[in-house]
């Protein structure tokens, strides 16, 4: 039986750039003919898979740069002389050559792989165990075999709780792909909303008292609004990446859902410090598919002159209402919301309340993996 743990959330962001297009302006969307502030699924997840890393202590880095960072390592831990540290880092990759994997002209292999931090620390102790054969090829125009290219792979392949939930791309290495068991919306305003101009200066504190201008001035863009974000975890697909190890899969989707409400991403924090969290949860478990109730905005919100934050709830609260209706309520075995105080705001349409995220998030997870075992 399917099973699809939904996480929907409401969030007031002020004055920011959380995620920049390639001319550093904030990332819009035009949705209900209405243009929108939005921000990228990969930049929200990036933060959110920092998060989760750093709390469950298994560190994963997206890098090309494993030649450099393991001839580094060779040389600080083991003492190795820089020339046989360097053609060790290089071997790694090129032993993989078969499976169309190079260097280019910087030392810099050409897929973007994701390891676990452990990983490099392997690949270290890889080498020290095949010292010789990379002395005995060191300089060699056509050097032999350094080391079993299996052992690379096998090292390359090894995934940690982060990469069972958040999946990893590398066709390049069969048996290295991960199917991620989440899947994160583009965050886009509620209510139309566009990029602003902020024209700053800076002021040289070396001019004379009698000099006076700045030393540089320039212009930047920020946007703010309310933001609806919207994530999904297939539950069978995390319980098969993690061989079904029910109780990894709980602390996991706990976890995730805790950082999926409180993380941000961290661009122009410290111009901007946007540090606000979400003033609604809304949590729910499915057995048939998910459910984003994203099109509870395609009519932008309208300010009724108390701002966009209360009508945006009501607005969500309403649409989850008319989707109960029409599905009856099936395949929904639980349901529920947490948020700021708003008597205007009927949420009953959202569930039971609960009192916190994290009285929610428990109600959730035990609600999609029952700590009996049996699902619900």
């Amino acid at each position: 039986m399917a099973l699809y743990f939904d996480l929907s959330a409401t969030q007031s962001v002020p004055a920011a750039n959380l995620n920049r297009d390639d001319l550093g302006s904030p990332k819009t969307v035009r949705y209900g003919n209405v243009d929108r502030l939005r921000v990228s699924s990969q930049s929200w997840k990036r933060a959110i898979r920092h998060d989760v890393e750093a709390e469950l202590g298994e560190k994963a880095v997206r890098t090309r740069l494993i030649p450099a960072k393991l001839s580094e390592a060779l040389q600080k831990t083991e003492g190795w002389p820089q020339d046989l540290a360097e053609f060790a880092g290089q071997q790694v990759i090129t032993c993989l050559a078969k499976k169309g994997i190079t260097l280019d002209k910087n030392g810099r292999s050409s897929v973007l792989f994701f390891l676990p931090q452990k990983g490099l620390q392997e690949l270290t102790a890889l080498c020290v165990e095949h010292r010789q054969a990379l002395e005995d090829n060191l300089g060699k125009k056509k050097p032999g075999t350094t080391f079993p290219p299996l052992d690379v792979e096998t090292i390359l392949k090894r995934r940690t709780a982060s990469i069972s939930l958040l999946g990893r791309m590398l066709a390049d290495l069969p048996g290295a792909n991960v199917d991620g068991a989440v899947q994160v919306a583009h965050a886009f305003t509620t209510h139309g909303a566009e990029p602003q101009r902020d024209y700053f200066t800076a002021v040289d504190d070396w001019l004379g008292e009698a000099e006076s201008g700045s030393g540089h001035l320039n212009t930047s863009e920020f946007g703010a609004g309310v933001f609806y974000r919207f994530a999904t975890v297939n539950v069978q697909d995390l319980l098969a990446n993690l061989d079904q190890d029910r109780k990894t899969a709980r602390t996991l989707l706990a976890v995730f859902a805790e950082h999926f409400l409180m993380s941000l991403p961290q661009a122009k924090k410290n111009s901007t410090a946007p540090h606000t969290i979400p003033d609604l949860a809304y949590l729910a478990v499915r057995t048939q598919r998910p459910h984003s109730l994203a099109a509870a905005f395609e009519t932008p919100v309208r300010d009724s002159g108390g701002g966009f934050a209360s009508a945006t709830r009501a607005a969500l609260a309403s649409y989850a209402a008319d989707i109960s209706r029409l599905t009856g309520g099936r395949h929904r075995p639980f349901h529920g919301h947490t948020g700021v105080s708003d008597n205007a705001v009927d949420l009953t349409p959202l569930g039971r309340a609960y009192e916190s995220f994290y009285d929610l998030i428990d109600a959730a997870v035990e609600a999609a993996l029952p700590t009996d075992g049996e699902q619900q």
